[in-house]
């Protein structure tokens, strides 16, 4: 099973429902696709496939109050879920625990997948929740609202059960911008010490540090921002306007000599960076990515080498990052609008595509990668069910997967590892690869050897120098000494005569 990073993408059209695929991030080929599905910008969530546990799709329906549900191992929709009301957006975490889900009142929900529980629900902002995210551990859920506020929610205080009938009181909460925010993106760390970026349609970007709780840079830009992506390693992030640009914004400069580099900003609320000034124009024209659409979702490849625009006109653009080409685009969904875009490596269990282990070919039946167990939504609060708390666990055949780890072994790791890090290698370079290696092998014995050679040489003059050397000056020493042992014995003798 080679390691295959693909394209996942949900559409929406005008009228009617779209459908949610998975496309091969090289060739664009449409892998598979999960009908009977039509979504708003930030109402889908996916969790992938991971400790041999099934993945799971999560789409809210547009303008009804119903939360479609997908496994990757058939085309056809899981199960409809029922909904206290209708959500504007949601959220799951990394691992698949816990669902949150925002309303166009300011309401947020959080339930627990495995037990279904609705384990809160609060009134979080004065007007419509745009956009839900966790930080990558899950510990804090973040959200933004159309009345401008940012709130950061303690997941942890929102489980306790001895809050439950007290006002829920958020971590913090971050008002600087002055128009709705319209996405949030969560840097790398642990909750607090991680950093995170918000849009809004006040054409501004925003730079927090949420262990200081504090606002960190401003970029503004010529246009609404709509949409952001920024690197695994925070070192550039992009934001989309509905106007169709995409403007690269470096976190890091570089400083007098060649190689200093240091960090953009961190002034704090003075620290105003303005994107797009006449004055620039030159160095931000180079970092400006034209779609000539409005750009509605942005992903980067988990290489970060590629960057994938969603648009409105249903094109997805997958752009190499350090040249800003257009490599290919994407455009079996054309006619609707690309609400979600993400990349992930392609799931073992695949419809279509499944390998149960490392060695067997394609198959079509899913046995052996169980689907992640998620029950029923509660509507509201039950303090009983909430007290037995029970839970359904998947526990996979410890047998079964002790054979398939066996089987992957360190040369399948490596040969894995290079398939996928190298793009655009050919069947016949690959074939040609072991008689390249045992080439070089054969040089480096052949060098090795002379160098052994060398080396005995080398050695061999050395020991012959320094017996030389310490044989002349061993010689001095005795000529030295010889004379003066003559002067003293006589000495000695009359002094034994004297006596």
């Amino acid at each position: 099973m080679h390691l295959r990073e693909t394209v996942f993408c949900a559409s929406t059209p005008p009228t009617g429902s779209g459908a949610i695929a998975v496309h091969d991030l090289k060739t664009g080929a449409t892998l598979a696709s999960f009908k009977q599905s039509s979504s708003a910008p930030h109402s889908t969530a996916v969790v992938p496939t991971k400790d041999r546990i099934g993945g799971l799709i999560f789409a809210v329906q547009q303008e009804k109050s119903i939360l479609n549900l997908y496994n990757f191992q058939k085309d056809q929709i899981s199960s409809k879920i029922v909904l206290p009301e209708k959500l504007s957006c949601i959220a799951v975490d990394r691992a698949g625990q816990y669902l949150a889900g925002g309303t166009a009142q300011g309401r947020i929900y959080l339930w627990e997948l495995a037990s279904g529980i609705l384990y809160n629900a609060w009134d979080a902002h004065y007007r419509k929740v745009t956009v839900l995210q966790f930080t990558n551990d899950g510990a804090a859920l973040l959200s933004g609202s159309e009345d401008s506020g940012l709130s950061v929610w303690s997941v942890s205080r929102l489980l306790d059960d001895d809050t439950q009938n007290e006002a829920t009181a958020p971590y913090c909460v971050l008002s600087d911008h002055t128009l709705p925010v319209t996405d949030i993106v969560c840097g790398v760390g642990v909750f607090p010490r991680c950093r995170i970026l918000s849009a809004s349609i006040d054409h501004s970007v925003k730079l927090w540090d949420l262990a200081s709780r504090t606002l960190l840079t401003t970029f503004l830009f010529p246009h609404p921002i709509s949409c952001l992506a920024w690197d695994v390693t925070e070192r550039v992030f992009f934001a989309a306007s509905p106007e169709g640009s995409v403007h690269q914004v470096n976190l890091f400069r570089e400083r007098d000599g060649p190689g200093n580099y240091e960090a953009v900003g961190g002034a704090g609320s003075a620290d105003i960076i303005r994107i797009g000034d006449e004055e620039r124009s030159k160095a931000q024209k180079r970092r400006l990515i034209s779609v000539d659409e409005p750009v509605i979702s942005l992903a980067i490849s988990l290489t970060s080498t590629l960057l994938l625009a969603g648009t409105a006109a249903g094109i997805i653009h997958i752009f190499d990052i350090p040249s800003h080409q257009l490599l290919r685009s994407i455009s079996t969904h054309k006619g609707t609008s690309i609400t979600y875009l993400s990349t992930m490596l392609r799931p073992p269990d695949l419809v279509g595509h499944v390998s149960l282990t490392v060695h067997s070919g394609p198959s079509s039946d899913g046995e052996g990668i169980p689907v992640r167990s998620v029950a029923p939504l509660q509507r509201m609060r039950d303090a009983k069910t909430r007290e037995l708390h029970e839970i359904t666990v998947m526990l996979p055949h410890s047998s079964t997967y002790q054979a398939e780890a066996d089987v992957y072994t360190a040369e399948n790791l490596l040969r894995d590892h290079e398939f996928f890090v190298q793009s655009g290698v050919s069947a016949n370079s690959n074939a040609q690869d072991p008689v390249s290696l045992q080439s070089r092998v054969n040089e480096l014995e052949t060098e090795i050897a002379s160098l052994r050679e060398q080396l005995g040489k080398a050695k061999g003059l050395n020991d012959a120098m320094w017996e030389t050397v310490v044989h002349k000056v061993i010689g001095k020493d005795k000529d030295a000494s010889a004379p003066h042992e003559e002067r003293e014995e006589p000495r000695r003798k009359r002094g034994r005569t004297d006596s």
